[in-house]
């Protein structure tokens, strides 16, 4: 457990650039160096995760620590991953922006996204080498890629997978033909407790009202990161000034770590009388659904796709989620990242260092906030 925790904590600090990004530090980290799975069974994750209501990439280090450890390997890695950005958005609801303008903390701030470029960018292709080999699966892939860039929105992005998903059961089922089917299992009980938890509170007050409006908000946002703002904004929007609720998204973007931790700002703000407290039941409230909805699943997730057709409908799904990490690297990885030469050539650099010379990612995070503090400080 302490093993889990550690890696999903060193994570949690340096997981800047969204989604994207994180899934591809999970990669990189738990895939590539420590070998707790291989890519088959990582792609299966990040599929099932992409099609359940929830933070994605949040859900996906959930389940990993699942896999490693059982529900106390999942709760270590959600702790340990969301503990740095719950701690910043919690002081930064008492501190404001006192810290987060300071032109050090900017230039580290801005290391940091140039990394995430080069970590999403190596993810596109080590899982397109891996999942993209046919022109049909190409073919998904860039599709996906185009039409998410053109339509940005979650339900867009549920219906590529879904289009996905039937394409490869129908067009690639051959490949799969040979798996053998297994029975598959389903957790009744925190398909009970997600069903029971997301039942209005219309007479509920103090503590359980806010528990129950942020979990609801997570039990309803499909594709995570910037589309739970709208969702929060209209649970907030009569007891909370838009200006206070911009502040914290802008400060929840400025920080490593998933978005939902906005959830950490936003309930203490709620509760003023013990703020920590209701930045706690926030946070875990809006977390809650996905990780019981990953539970529900993921044991029969792993025995479905031993089933031919579902084999193909992963295969699909695969080639759509390499689409998504390749629209998410251009919007809103790079375009926040990267607007000088300069900032290319970094990038450049650190693609050479990761992809062909192998170099371990904590050097990467290092030299890239020393030449960003280098260049802040000869300005």
């Amino acid at each position: 457990m302490a093993q889990i925790f550690i890696r999903f904590l060193l994570l949690g600090l340096v997981s800047f650039g969204g989604p994207a990004a994180h899934i591809g530090y999970f990669r990189r980290v738990f895939v590539e160096e420590l070998h707790w799975l291989d890519e088959q069974q990582y792609a299966a994750t990040v599929a099932l995760c992409q099609f359940l209501p929830g933070p994605g990439s949040s859900q996906v280090g959930f389940a990993l620590g699942y896999l490693r450890g059982g529900l106390l390997g999942a709760l270590a890695a959600f702790i340990g991953f969301t503990l740095p950005s719950f701690l910043l958005m919690y002081l930064l609801a008492h501190f404001g922006q006192l810290f987060s303008t300071q032109p050090l903390v900017t230039a580290v701030i801005s290391g940091l996204k140039l990394l995430a470029v080069v970590v999403v960018a190596d993810a596109v292709i080590g899982m397109a080498r891996q999942y993209c080999q046919q022109r049909l699966t190409a073919t998904i892939a860039l599709a996906t890629a185009a039409i998410v860039l053109l339509l940005p929105y979650a339900l867009m992005q549920l219906a590529v997978l879904v289009m996905a998903a039937l394409l490869g059961c129908f067009a690639l089922r051959a490949d799969t033909a040979s798996i053998t089917p297994a029975p598959a299992k389903i957790r009744w009980w925190s398909l009970w407790l997600f069903g029971v938890l997301l039942l209005p509170s219309f007479n509920g007050s103090g503590l359980w009202r806010l528990c129950s409006d942020f979990y609801q908000t997570g039990a309803m946002v499909f594709g995570g990161g910037h589309v739970v703002l709208p969702l929060l904004q209209s649970r907030v929007a009569d007891v909370m000034a838009p200006d206070v609720f911009l502040s914290g998204y802008a400060m929840a973007q400025a920080v490593p770590g998933p978005m939902f931790s906005l959830s950490a700002f936003l309930g203490a703000e709620l509760w003023q009388p013990q703020p920590l407290l209701g930045a706690l039941v926030a946070t875990i409230a809006i977390f809650l659904p996905g990780f019981l909805l990953v539970l529900t699943f993921n044991r029969g997730w792993q025995s479905l796709q031993q089933r031919p057709a579902v084999a193909a409908a992963v295969a699909g799904v695969n080639a759509a989620v390499v689409g998504l990490l390749l629209s998410a690297l251009y919007q809103p990885v790079f375009i926040s990242a990267v607007q000088q030469p300069w900032q290319m050539a970094l990038v450049l650099m650190g693609m050479l260092l990761l992809r062909l010379w192998k170099l371990h990612i904590i050097y990467l995070i290092l030299g890239f906030i020393a030449a960003l503090i280098m260049i802040t400080l000869i300005k």
